[in-house]
């Protein structure tokens, strides 16, 4: 027996959050009867589970790693009909969902996935898996501004953990500079927002690793499966992540 959300989110419906809001919602059924208490458990291999009217089957685990273009949104639909990154996976027959996000004008590394643990795992707070991401900002940041980048900076949701922030190329002219910086955590538009509080805005912005997870020369638009030695090791990675370190005794 499992909890409901849990099902749903491993039979690849949505998000484990997504699917706990479908419970909510009454759109969920287990033998007829709609369920609506977060919680309630089900056997997969028995229980005849429906969402919307429609009954849920175990399908396959996928895993996409996608080298989102700048201009694609990061969802599964949008009113103003702009492409969405699932355009650039009509060959997949699997609903997939992205694993954290990528705003608009973002590019670069991008996880889906049909799997809601392993997409749990790697967007949870406590599991601070790693992400590196290239940006190109106006004029040259000083050594103290990017000293409160790798310390932690105060932002309107609080204050972010330590980055490591790195020089990778810098303009004669001093007009922009280009930054290695990696974060553990998922604020929306982190990165853009810790710039703009040194004063030096974001003008491009690519991810280029998710964990130990790396772009390569995955072609701007195209996709490929992950492995599965990297599919195991961004599950181990999340999962030390989230342990507590031991302490050292003097």
């Amino acid at each position: 027996m499992e909890r409901l959300q849990k099902i749903l989110a491993g039979a690849g419906i949505a998000s484990r959050r997504k699917c706990e809001e479908l419970i909510l919602k009454g759109k969920v059924e287990v033998n007829g009867e709609v369920v609506t208490t977060l919680g309630t458990k089900a056997d997969p291999a028995v229980d005849v589970i429906s969402v919307e009217g429609k009954t849920i089957g175990a399908e396959k685990k996928l895993y996409v790693v996608f080298n989102k273009p700048k201009g694609v949104i990061t969802s599964a639909s949008d009113p103003q009909g702009r492409k969405i990154v699932t355009d650039y996976l009509k060959s997949i027959p699997e609903r997939l969902y992205p694993v954290g996000r990528l705003d608009y004008d973002t590019e670069g590394l991008l996880l889906l996935t049909n799997d809601g643990e392993f997409a749990h795992l790697l967007t949870h707070p406590k599991h601070h898996v790693p992400k590196t991401y290239i940006a190109t900002v106006k004029g040259v940041p000083h050594g103290s501004a990017l000293d409160k980048l790798k310390n932690g900076i105060l932002l309107e949701d609080g204050i972010t953990a330590p980055a490591e922030v790195e020089y990778q190329d810098i303009d004669p002219e001093g007009k922009f500079s280009t930054i290695s910086i990696t974060i553990h955590e998922g604020k929306n538009r982190q990165v853009r927002r810790m710039f703009e509080a040194i004063q030096h805005p974001v003008t491009k912005l690519k991810r280029i690793s998710f964990g130990e997870l790396f772009l390569g020369n995955l072609k701007r638009g195209l996709y490929r499966y992950l492995t599965k030695e990297e599919i195991e090791g961004l599950f181990k990675q999340a999962r030390n992540a989230g342990k507590p370190k031991p302490s050292k005794r003097k």
